[in-house]
C-alpha cells in the first residue's frame, strides 16, 4: 500500500551510459522486498517440509552455473522511499506462503 501511495517518478540523474538497474528515465522503480538476513538453504527446505507436512526429495549436486553461495534482500531503497522495513521471519513467511 505504501508503494502505491508513493508512485515512482523518473530519475533525473539516470544516464544510459551508466544505468542504475533499479531506476530509469521512465517512471518505474524496482524494489527488493524480503528479509535482509541470509538463510541456509537446508534450513529453508526444512521450513517448507515442516509447514507443508511433506518431506522434499533432495538430490545433492555440485554448484551449477548461475548458483550463488549467499544472497540477501537489500531493502534500503524500499525503506528510504516508504519508511517500511520488512521483518517477517523466514519461518513465518514460509508458513504464510504454504497456507496461501
Amino acid at each position: 500500500m505504501r508503494v502505491i501511495a508513493n508512485p515512482a517518478s523518473p530519475d533525473i540523474e539516470w544516464m544510459g551510459s551508466k544505468p542504475e538497474l533499479s531506476s530509469s528515465s521512465a517512471p518505474y522503480k524496482i524494489y527488493n522486498i524480503g528479509n535482509s538476513n541470509t538463510v541456509n538453504l537446508m534450513d529453508f527446505i526444512r521450513g517448507v517440509e515442516l509447514a507443508s507436512g511433506h518431506e522434499i526429495k533432495k538430490e545433492f549436486l555440485p554448484l551449477q552455473p548461475g548458483d550463488v553461495v549467499a544472497t540477501y534482500a537489500d531493502v534500503s531503497a524500499l525503506e528510504k522511499d516508504t519508511k517500511y522495513r520488512p521483518n517477517t521471519s523466514i519461518e513465518k513467511g514460509i508458513e504464510k506462503t504454504v497456507v496461501w
